[in-house]
């Protein structure tokens, strides 16, 4: 169905309007998570820079056992706290890493990694046992690291992982170092660049006549305003998975995303607690590498975190631990004596949106290798173009004597579609902190509304 010219032409104004809003709104917000965002894209050269030292070595033939370096790391490790979990080298250049938590947090890391322990307990009572694993994402931030050398079993050092430079950047970019609380920040961020998306969009659509490519002689604001368009929509794509992965992990939004996920049957497979491992009389536990060997035969050849068994009906417990490769990401759980395996999934066992986040979410971090710091780098640098080039068409217009609103032509409100209209609220329902900071641009626009009537109404009657 063909739209008319005068109803194109209203919802145009509207939408003017609507992306000057977003703009006012998202971009300073957009410019700290973009300017964090490309510290961040540059982790992998910059913690080779800094933490070099512990996470390599230099190759050599033969490796001493896995349970010698472990041994060493357990003397180095901080008094009374707790082996969490290890990472075994990988690359032949790659250090062992043996994570240990202080001892606060041994309660609750006994209910992860064992099925033993559980949270909430009163005095007294037995601790109760979680139905499920919880997920492992990498070492606890509190963990303290302890490096070693494969083939000397000699550690080169240790290291609080939350001191790691990719933790601290992380922290930057997602609530400037500030509590959990922050993320609110980023996700406004997200909602309204994601509306500022989609109005430019429509804006820069091509209508009869015109290609939608910048064109060589335009000068001036015209100039500004074809490559403000033309950068923000090449950058469309990438938008929208950056946006849509930033909301995963917000605080509001994301728990609307999850809860849509589990409704829909999309959520990733949960790990069972219950599986013990089968104790027989005078049978002994796998020693570390006897357990990392039987992984290896039991998964996909990647770096990997492996978790001792807790108590003598605890598993061994192992999870991908390099995300740069989502197809073999995988759990593990195997018996603490025979190391036969309890529990397995895999990439196959993932739902299609398991999947989905598994390859966004490496990529919004840049974790899939050069190519991708460097598509991250030219995106990062477009968005702060597209940013700066939009404020500074702003200038020009008040430099030519133009009101700094577009103004919204009479009916531009009801010549929204429906569609337009279901879509909208479906953006607020999913989006809360969107929702919330609308209210701003409405009250305003109410009020602004509401004095041009009385000044109309007051010239009336003189």
């Amino acid at each position: 169905m063909t739209t008319s010219a005068p109803t194109q032409a209203r919802r145009r104004s509207l939408l003017w309007r609507l992306h000057l809003w977003s703009a006012l709104l998202a971009s300073p917000f957009v410019l700290v998570a973009c300017l964090t965002g490309l510290l961040y894209v540059f982790t992998p050269q910059i913690e080779h820079h800094l933490h070099g030292h512990l996470d390599t070595v230099p190759a050599q033939a033969s490796a001493k056992p896995l349970d010698q370096a472990v041994q060493a790391a357990r003397q180095a490790a901080p008094q009374g706290w707790s082996l969490h979990s290890v990472v075994p080298a990988f690359e032949a250049d790659d250090s062992h890493r043996v994570a240990f938590t202080p001892p606060a947090q041994d309660k609750a890391q006994a209910g992860g990694h064992g099925g033993h322990g559980g949270h909430g307990a009163s005095a007294g009572a037995a601790p109760a046992k979680p139905q499920f694993l919880r997920p492992n994402f990498g070492i606890p931030t509190r963990a303290m690291v302890v490096y070693v050398n494969p083939y000397t079993a000699e550690v080169l050092g240790q290291l609080k992982e939350s001191e790691r430079f990719a933790n601290w950047a992380r922290k930057l970019h997602a609530h400037l170092l500030q509590g959990e609380s922050w993320r609110w920040m980023i996700e406004l961020a997200a909602s309204w660049t994601l509306v500022m998306l989609v109005s430019g969009v429509f804006l820069w659509w091509p209508r009869q006549g015109q290609s939608g490519l910048p064109q060589a002689r335009a000068q001036g604001r015209l100039a500004w305003r074809q490559w403000h368009a033309f950068t923000g929509v090449a950058l469309g794509l990438v938008s929208v998975v950056m946006v849509a992965t930033g909301l995963t992990w917000s605080q509001n939004a994301g728990s609307q995303i999850k809860w849509a996920r589990d409704a829909t049957g999309q959520a990733p497979p949960r790990i069972p607690a219950s599986f013990k491992s089968t104790v027989t009389e005078g049978a002994t536990p796998l020693s570390w590498a006897q357990a990392v060997q039987a992984v290896e035969r039991q998964a996909p050849q990647v770096r990997m975190m492996v978790m001792a068994p807790q108590g003598p009906e605890g598993v061994w417990r192992a999870n991908q631990m390099d995300r740069g490769d989502p197809s073999k990401r995988f759990d593990l759980l195997m018996d603490a004596y025979s190391g036969q395996k309890l529990y397995f999934s895999g990439w196959s066992e993932q739902t299609f949106f398991g999947k989905a986040t598994a390859i966004g979410i490496p990529f919004h971090r840049g974790e899939f290798g050069l190519w991708n710091q460097v598509l991250l780098f030219v995106f990062g640098a477009g968005i702060l173009f597209s940013m700066v080039s939009g404020w500074v068409m702003v200038f020009k217009r008040l430099r030519a004597g133009l009101p700094l609103w577009p103004s919204v032509l009479p009916g531009a409100w009801k010549s929204v579609s429906p569609w337009a209209w279901l879509g909208s609220l479906l953006a607020l329902l999913a989006m809360p902190v969107l929702a919330l900071s609308a209210l701003l641009p409405l009250l305003a626009e109410g009020l602004w509304a509401w004095r041009a009537r009385a000044v109309a109404k007051s010239a009336s009657t003189r």
